[in-house]
């Protein structure tokens, strides 16, 4: 999601396949900074815009690596150097049943750490968030230009009209 700052130029679409189209002609036409909003996902609109992909799965997939590793460690090192205890003449390091724990304190780590990175991600908390259009998500098409960073481009208020836009609103704060 693009950090989105007034002075905007919206345009709003009435279904996700002229959204589509649209979205391929303004990242062709030269514009920067794109956005969408749909109220479902549409497919091949994160490509379209030329937004990469996040950085999300890449949290959840080291902590998640990380956690089952200071869980299997922090076992191991109760079990065989702090605390050793014979059991019915096991090995003090028997794996086989670290295996759950070290599970679980993967999944544990990886899904807390990906809700934080997913808060920071998404800029979250936000106590006064910007507000495009009430009901953008609600049955609304969008794409949205911001003007600061497209200024040697076509004007973008008339190049959505011309791709098909229903509706153009620019918004200045």
């Amino acid at each position: 999601m693009a950090k989105l700052k007034p002075p905007l130029v919206v345009g709003f679409f009435e279904d996700p396949d002229e959204l589509l189209k649209a979205a391929h002609k303004t990242k062709g036409k030269g514009f920067k900074n794109l956005d969408a909003y749909a109220p479902y996902p549409v497919h091949g609109l994160q490509k379209a815009l030329g937004i990469r992909s996040s950085w999300v799965p890449y949290v959840t997939l080291i902590c998640g690596l990380g956690g089952a590793t200071l869980i299997h460690l922090f076992m191991w090192w109760t079990s065989v150097i702090d605390w050793p205890v014979n059991v019915g003449g096991k090995p003090l390091y028997s794996w086989p049943a670290f295996v759950p724990i070290t599970f679980e304190g993967g999944i544990l780590a990886g899904g807390v750490m990906t809700f934080v990175a997913l808060l920071a991600a998404c800029g979250l908390p936000r106590f006064k968030p910007f507000v495009l259009d009430p009901n953008i998500t609600n049955n609304k098409f969008a794409i949205v230009i911001p003007e600061k960073d497209n200024l040697g481009v076509t004007d973008p208020s008339a190049f959505l009209k011309e791709i098909g836009a229903y509706e153009v609103k620019r918004i200045t704060g």
